[in-house]
This record gives structure tokens, sequence and C-alpha cells, in this order.
């Protein structure tokens, strides 16, 4: 499931929404409203015949998708035919996920962001409902698991529809690839793909390099991965979502001054939000990690491993955020290249990087993630250095003393986690309520201490917000 989950953030929550957004926040402010229905009409129509073709291959082509993307499988004939039926269950989840993403471009063009931002939920409540009371019954759990992400993803599409004919924006299937909307949609597409999706990207070459390491690596990578989507996926993602339409509007209408102040307010609250993610999940990883996955098959090796690499991808987390709210920078304003070559650059990076820690060096799982973090941080490097060279992006007054804040405030977190914390021995003996209750107070209290520190320091509400 892993192959999908990568192509659905890629293509739908990645370069799709960013090549969309700006081309609808144009429209919008400068077309009539029929003109408006017309691209998204065009744009619905063309996106469903690509996605249909893509998915038609993908199932047609599953033996030839797991061999690229899981060598280390193919070659066992067990888990080649399970990677390959499940694969053919769970990629039309892409074209769902498409749909969803489409969907929430129009909302969030409209100023609509609440449910584009609980769609995902539903996605998980599904998957938890299949999980905990239909997998256990079944012979094979992981085909019921499966199944549970095509239906999360219809239900996702259904909840989008009468939100849209609120709008009077609910798509219907005109098809002509020739429409000067779309043809720009595509263009900016493309290179989204390769720009927006460079930590899936790396990820992904993780995965396959992964499954050419010792058994066990790639489901360490992935239990690493999808604990570090947590905070992007509530704060990163939701923040790059909401300051896309606005930049791509001031874009639009020329404001410069507050497209570098949108820029900025949404630099500083990723690193709010995040320095407190980065240091729980290096300090709590392996508590996490038992509390949540140790049990059955799932033994205290595997808890250690995977909290490893989880440590690993930590290191980079505030650049994979970074990444989120910096690429729209250029998007909003449909200038796609540079990103793109910094993507194809950093891609190289992390490949080099990965075979150097994880193989030649024998990092293994380890190493592949620290590539992917190392990589990262040299997107953000560069990223930042085009928008200031270019003078899309200054920095606002106040960065010292919000800086000094920042970092008392997490110094603060850290004693807080470190004086309530236990040993690792008495985390495993313990059981699973307890586990959990253990693991909520202490994120409690140290959040709780964080958020103090910073009110204490003189950061408000009213700073947060843009």
């Amino acid at each position: 499931m892993k192959i999908p989950s990568v192509f659905r953030r890629l293509f739908a929550e990645g370069a799709f929404n960013q090549a969309f957004v700006p081309i609808l926040s144009e429209y919008k402010q400068q077309k009539s409203e029929s003109e408006v229905k017309d691209l998204i009409n065009h744009t619905f129509a063309s996106l469903s015949v690509v996605l249909l073709i893509v998915t038609t291959i993908a199932f047609l082509a599953a033996p030839i998708f797991v061999m690229v993307f899981a060598p280390g499988f193919y070659l066992e004939p067990l888990k080649k035919t399970l990677a390959i039926d499940i694969l053919q269950i769970t990629f039309p989840y892409l074209f769902f996920v498409s749909l969803v993403a489409l969907s929430g471009s129009i909302m969030n063009t409209y100023e609509r962001f609440s449910l584009p931002a609980l769609t995902p939920l539903f996605y998980n409540l599904t998957l938890v409902v299949v999980a905990i009371w239909i997998a256990p019954t079944q012979e094979v759990p992981i085909y019921a698991i499966a199944w549970g992400v095509f239906a999360a993803g219809c239900i996702q599409v259904v909840i989008q529809i009468w939100p849209l004919i609120k709008l009077g924006l609910l798509p219907r299937f005109r098809l002509n690839l020739k429409h000067p909307g779309v043809k720009r949609v595509m263009y900016l597409m493309v290179p989204g793909i390769i720009a927006g999706g460079v930590s899936q990207l790396n990820m992904l070459v993780d995965t396959v390099l992964a499954s050419l390491l010792p058994t066990g690596s790639p489901s360490w990578l992935y239990v690493s991965d999808r604990l570090m989507q947590l905070p992007l996926g509530i704060f990163a993602i939701a923040i790059g979502t909401v300051i896309l339409p606005k930049l791509s509007a001031l874009h639009s209408t020329g404001s410069r001054d507050a497209f570098s102040k949108t820029l900025d307010w949404s630099i500083r609250l990723i690193l709010l939000v995040g320095m407190p993610a980065v240091i729980g999940l290096i300090m709590l990883a392996e508590p996490i990690i038992i509390t949540l996955f140790e049990r059955g098959e799932f033994t205290a090796i595997d808890s250690k491993n995977a909290s490893l690499s989880l440590i690993a991808l930590s290191m980079g987390l505030l650049a994979f955020m970074l990444i989120k709210v910096l690429t729209p920078g250029f998007f909003a304003r449909q200038q796609p290249k540079k990103p793109v070559y910094v993507a194809l650059f950093s891609m190289v990076l992390n490949g080099f990087l990965a075979w150097l820690l994880g193989f030649h060096l024998g990092y293994n799982h380890v190493g592949l993630a620290l590539a992917s973090s190392i990589s990262a941080f040299f997107t953000i490097i560069a990223l930042l250095y085009l928008l200031r060279k270019e003078k899309i992006y200054s920095f606002e007054k106040g960065w010292f003393l919000f800086s000094v804040r920042l970092i008392c405030a997490s110094l603060i977190l850290y004693l807080t986690v470190g004086l309530i914390n236990v040993d690792i021995e008495v985390w495993r003996n313990s059981y699973e309520v307890e586990r959990f209750i253990r693991l909520l107070a202490i994120l409690a209290a140290s959040i709780a201490a964080y958020f103090m520190t910073l009110w204490a320091s003189g950061i408000r509400l009213k700073d947060l917000t843009n």
C-alpha cells in the first residue's frame, strides 16, 4: 500500500493542487463566473480521463510496478503475489483522491477550508473500522485493509458532492484538452510532480532500496514515514494548502509586500509547530512505536529499528515541513522551473547519500532515512536562496527575538520530556492502556510547558494569525 500512498501524495495532494489553484485563483480574480465554471468542468474531465488511463495501466502492469518499486519482494513468490494483489486493489484510490484534491482546490480557492481539512479524517476512520472489526475476521487481514482503502476513497468523493453543489461549482464532464486553462494546469502539473513531491520521490527511492536490505527494512521505514506524516499532514500540508490560494490571489493583484509577508508568516508558524514535533519524535521515538505498534509479530527488535529510522527522519522534519510552504511561493507565481531544478538535484543527492550511508557505510535503513533528511535541508536552503535572490521574499522584522523565544521554549520542552519520561523497559512491561495514558500525559505536559513559555516570552495568539 506504500506505492499508491506515495503516488497519492505526489500527484493528487502535491502536483495537481499546486498546478490548479494558481490558475483557478487567476480565473476567479480576472474572469467571469461562466469562465470559472468552464475551467472547472474541463479540468475535471481531463483529470478523470488521465486518471482512468493511469489506473488501468497500473492494474494491468502491477507485476512490473512491484518489480520496479519493490524488487526485493519480486524475488519471493509469496510476497510477489501478495504485493500485486494489494496494488491492484488499492491503486484506484489514486483516482478517488485526485477528485477529492480537485474538490479541495475549488473550496480552498473560495475560502471554504473546513471540509478539505476534515476529509482525511474519513480515510483514517474507515481504515480504523476495517482494521478493528473486519480485518481480524478474514483469513488474510491485509486484503481487508486494502479494500478498506478503496472504500475510504469512495466515501471521500461522496462527501464532496453537496458542498460543491452549494457553491454552484459541481463539475460536469466537458472534455477539451485544448482548453487554455487546462493546458496551463498541465504545464504546471508536470514540474509540480517533481518540485512539489521531492520528499515523496525520495521516500519512494528509499522504499525501492529498502527492499534490497535485510528483511523488515521496508516495514521499519514505512512505520517511520507514517509517524512523520502526522505533523506534516496536520500542520505543514494544511498551511501550504491554505496559503497557496492566498499567494496566487496576491500575485494576480500584484501585492508583492503582502506576498512576502504571507511567506514569512507561514515560515514562522511552521517553526513554532514543527520544533515540538521534532523534539517529541526524537526523544520519544521508541516509546511511541512501542505504544502504537509493538504487539503480535511486531517485536522489540522491530520497535528499535523503526525508532532509529524515525529519529533519522525527524532530524529533517522541519525541512520537510518548510518545503510545503516554500514551494507554493514559486507555483503561485506560475514559475515552476527553478524549484524543479532544485528538486532534481535533491533527488540525485538523496540517491547518492542513500547508497553511501545505507549500503557502502552499512547504516542500512537508517542511512536511507538520514539521506532523505539531508537532501530535504539542501532543498529548503536552495529554495530560500532563490526566493531572496529574486526579491520575492524578505525577512520581516523581529526574527532575532522570535528565534530566542523559540529556542527557550524548545529547551523547556526538552527538559520537560526528559524529566517525565521513563526507561524503555518500563514502557515495554506496561499494559497497553498504561502506555497510551503515559504517552498522552508526557505529550500534554510538554506541549503545555512549550506554549506557556512562548506566552511568557511575549508571543500571543494574534501573532499566529495572518
